[in-house]
């Protein structure tokens, strides 16, 4: 049990810790792609100890409760919180810990169920949008897009079994040939990186977890910096200052569902911002040392929580055996 606590601690001191340094290290905005890495590597070290904690319940609960009681057990500095669980100190302790480890690990599973679910949903709303998309649209082949005769500028990409790119007549009329080239390209810059996945798992995870400020604050973060990795993708083809006309150009308008991925839904004033004055190089590349420091920080962290847990240590050191 003291293997699932000392999991939890953590998971929460990342939760509480991290979105404000994270939010200090990015707000340069000089590198997106390093940026998104630490996000995820603090989300995902979170929830993946949240995640251990549960496990480790779980068999903590079984192992005591179907194995001899007889069997010699790891001590460690939780020594008097095992105690109680194994019914040293008498049946009501016992019973009162196993039914809060039973409360917990119930809780924890109805999480991942919830998580599941809000996933499965997102994926089936997207492929219902991109096969009604191409049902109601024509495909331009010239463009590898379905055009829909809407009069609303409208361009944004959904996930499918067909990924579509989706523009509206609208855009058409409103973009030159040039700057539609950049808006396409952004679109499918997401669509090639599977930005899709990034935005439905964080979502979903600020969606069952609302009040874990590291989820809602870095759902919105990844879904930021993936419109940045985005346009950076469509600036090194069509270059920064046709892209930044293109969004310019679009700014007034929506651009689409909210489970798809647009070229002006998201974070446009800071888009424009680094767009029009990029940051110099020795920003960049300290940027990048600094992000990529955090994001293997947390990784190795994390991996060594779930390593001491495994051996029964977590983060506390062993008094006798």
């Amino acid at each position: 049990m003291s293997a699932a606590i000392c999991l939890l601690a953590y998971g929460f001191a990342m939760a509480v810790l991290a979105p404000p340094l994270l939010r200090r290290l990015t707000e340069s905005e000089a590198a997106p792609r390093f940026a998104l890495a630490a996000w995820l590597s603090a989300i995902g070290s979170t929830a993946l100890s949240w995640l251990a904690a549960l496990v480790a319940l779980i068999v903590d609960i079984a192992h005591h409760r179907l194995v001899s009681m007889q069997r010699p057990v790891m001590d460690t500095c939780m020594t008097e919180l095992h105690d109680a669980a194994v019914g040293r100190y008498g049946g009501a302790e016992q019973a009162g810990l196993l039914i809060l480890a039973g409360l917990s690990g119930v809780a924890g599973l109805f999480v991942i169920a919830r998580l599941g679910r809000a996933l499965w949903y997102a994926r089936r709303t997207t492929f219902t949008h991109a096969r009604m998309a191409r049902i109601a649209g024509r495909h331009n082949g010239a463009l590898d897009a379905v055009v829909l005769d809407v009069d609303e500028p409208a361009a944004y990409c959904v996930a499918g079994k067909q990924h579509t790119v989706v523009v509206t007549r609208g855009v058409l009329t409103a973009l030159d040939d040039h700057h539609l080239d950049a808006v396409l390209a952004h679109e499918r810059a997401h669509l090639s990186g599977r930005h899709h996945l990034l935005l439905a798992l964080s979502r979903g995870l600020a969606t069952v977890l609302p009040h874990v400020n590291l989820f809602t604050t870095g759902a919105n973060e990844i879904a930021r910096l993936l419109e940045m990795i985005a346009d950076d993708a469509a600036a090194r083809v069509h270059g920064r200052r046709t892209v930044l006309h293109a969004l310019l150009t679009l700014s007034d308008i929506s651009d689409g569902p909210t489970e798809a991925l647009g070229a002006t839904g998201i974070g446009l004033t800071s888009r424009v911002r680094r767009l029009a004055d990029p940051t110099n190089t020795s920003t960049r590349r300290r940027s990048r040392l600094t992000l990529g420091a955090a994001t293997v920080t947390a990784a190795l962290t994390s991996v060594a929580a779930l390593a001491l847990a495994v051996v029964g240590l977590a983060l506390c050191l062993p008094i006798s055996g």
